[in-house]
């Protein structure tokens, strides 16, 4: 296992990070796949409060409980259940995240979670009240550090701006480049970890037959995920050249992949001793398709 300072925290975290949102309905599979991931080296777990309702915090933090000094656990906050169940508003005010830090605590059984991120947020939200939220919830010992979880331009410089962000959680794959354009530099210049999350984009740079995705139509998807099989070989499939081409960039500090079962978690810690994509082959992948920029939240 490889593993990288994320920003300017103390945490040295795997370079392939454990996803834990795509775990399976059953405790005993979800506890099987999360220590097989401990066991292979991966020491980054990312849940949060909105998976399941709260219940994938509590298989995540039964399961890792034995190796509670070993690893570290991220979770989220912001999206808040409403009373019926029939889904969720954005809430990401200060009162609430003090609020619900304390169920995901007991949740995941710990005392202290180690990375607390924003789950989205929007120009328009009372940031410098949700930065007091986290900057407080440090102070008491409760968080280690904290992040936000965002695609947005926008939001993601005002953070820069005016917090002590160590990590942004954010979607990057040959098939969603819109951080290349601005986000990816500008958080390396700040000395802020990138998570990159979606790295085979929902499966399509893989096995999914194609569909339209973001703004690239069916048959550019199909065009992507040729090439990213052209570039596979016998050292490297297709999974892990797309896990490849994310983890090259120098702004990664690790991708985070939605793993579910033994065979997924193998073949994305194995994607760490697989050759890294040469130039040649990296000019073909990024010239399948032409690079998508944000339209919106600039």
């Amino acid at each position: 296992m490889e593993y990288a300072q994320l920003g300017r925290s103390d945490l040295q975290i795997s370079r392939i990070g454990f996803g834990c949102m795509s775990l399976g309905d059953t405790y005993a599979g979800s506890e099987k796949v999360l220590h097989r991931a401990v066991h292979l080296g991966i020491n980054f777990f990312d849940t949060a409060d909105l998976y399941a309702k709260g219940m994938n915090e509590i298989a995540v933090g039964k399961a890792l409980k034995p190796f509670r000094s070993n690893v570290y656990i991220a979770s989220k906050v912001g999206n808040q259940w409403r009373a019926d169940g029939s889904g969720w508003d954005w809430n990401p005010r200060k009162e609430y995240i003090l609020e619900q830090v304390e169920g995901s605590l007991q949740r995941l059984q710990v005392d202290c979670i180690d990375l607390y991120q924003l789950h989205g947020g929007t120009i328009d939200d009372p940031i410098d009240e949700t930065i007091e939220a986290f900057e407080l919830l440090k102070q008491q010992g409760k968080i280690r550090h904290y992040g936000i979880s965002s695609i947005r331009p926008n939001v993601i410089r005002e953070y820069i701006r005016r917090s002590n962000i160590v990590s942004v959680m954010m979607q990057y794959s040959l098939l969603d480049r819109r951080p290349e354009e601005t986000c990816l530099q500008l958080l390396q210049e700040n000395n802020i970890g990138v998570l990159a999350r979606g790295a085979v984009a929902q499966g399509l740079l893989i096995n999914k037959p194609p569909k339209a995705y973001l703004n690239y139509s069916p048959g550019e998807v199909e065009l992507a995920a040729a090439a990213v099989h052209k570039a596979a070989d016998e050292k490297r499939n297709a999974a892990q050249t797309a896990l490849r081409y994310v983890l090259q960039h120098p702004a990664i500090s690790a991708v985070v992949a939605g793993i579910r079962t033994i065979e997924q978690l193998e073949e994305a810690v194995a994607a760490l001793k697989t050759p890294v994509i040469d130039e040649k082959e990296l000019a073909v992948l990024k010239e399948a398709v032409v690079a998508n920029k944000y339209e919106q939240h600039r």
